[in-house]
Parts: C-alpha cells; structure tokens; sequence
C-alpha cells in the first residue's frame, strides 16, 4: 500500500466491482485504450481476477474510500534490463483534479525506493495530450515518436485504425 496526501494505492479487492463498473463501463474510457465497455458481471469477474494481479493497483480516495482509478505497473523481459511499464486509467468524474499525476508520481517514487528499476517507460496515443502531459508533470522524457504503433478498432470494412505513440521514461538517477 502507498499513500499520498490524498489518495491510497493499494491491491484490488473483490468489493472494488462496482467502483470499477462506473468507469469502464463507459465507452469514452476506451477513446485511447483496447477494450470495450464491461458488463456489471464483467466487473465483478475483473476485480476478483485483479485481486489476485500484482500488475494492477486500485487508487481510492483517502477521505471516501471510492475507487477513482487504477494504475499498471509491470516488469518488461528480460528482467535482467530492470525496466517497468507503467500506465493509468481514472473515472472521469475525478479527472483534472491531480488525482492521475498524484498516484503515478506515488508508484514511480516507490517504485525506485523498493525495485530498484533501471527505466519506468509509458506508452500514449499521440491524440491523447492528458495523458503525456502527466507523465512530462511527473518527470518523464518522451524518447519516442512511433507512426502507426498499434491499432484497437477497426474500420467498417475490418482495417486496422492504427494509432501513432509517444513513448516516455524517466531513468534511474535522473528523476
């Protein structure tokens, strides 16, 4: 568990569904990500499987205990080059209040206390200035430019959508 002036970062729990449910039910939440909109019955199934996750973290507001949010925090292969990915996704109802930069700048600062990473990297959609300018607010420098990187959707005729990236870190001893 981190905590930070307003918020806990701690592991799923089974009874997160319906917080959970609130935002990635809603289809704006998938603007920038893979996925689609979950089901209730999806959601329950999801916090009991992220309950037993050690890549996602549950970010709950500490005065309320309402799920906001959820951060990724993984190691990449080979572990040996000791670099973790790191990304985000908060209800809408509690963005641009700080909350995103407050809990990732939390994990990333624990992160380097406790892990030991060499490199925290995040990949963004080109599109999607919220999310690099968080990770520039907390620190990181964009390394990367990518042209068509990856696709989530398809078109009417099943072509791939492909998105640009922006690929960011902040290195060991440099944050």
């Amino acid at each position: 568990m981190i905590e930070t002036e307003r918020l806990i970062i701690r592991k799923f729990t089974p009874s997160d569904a319906m917080d959970l449910f609130e935002y990635l039910s809603l289809p704006e939440i998938y603007r920038f990500e893979p996925g689609e909109p979950i089901s209730m019955d999806e959601a329950v199934e999801l916090a009991a499987e992220r309950a037993e996750s050690e890549c996602f973290l549950a970010v709950e507001v500490k005065a309320t205990g309402k799920l906001i949010g959820h951060l990724y925090f993984e190691q990449r292969q080979p572990p040996e080059f000791r670099t973790w990915e790191i990304g985000y996704i908060f209800n809408p109802k509690f963005q641009r209040m700080g909350y995103g930069s407050e809990a990732a700048a939390a994990l990333v600062e624990y992160a380097f206390a406790h892990l030991h990473p060499h490199r925290i990297m995040a990949r963004c959609d080109q599109k999607n200035p919220a999310s690099w300018k968080l990770l520039e607010k907390i620190g990181f420098t964009r390394e990367g430019d990518f042209k068509q990187f990856a696709y989530f959707r398809l078109d009417r005729v099943g072509n791939p959508i492909w998105i640009d990236a922006f690929e960011y870190s902040l290195i060991e001893h440099t944050k």
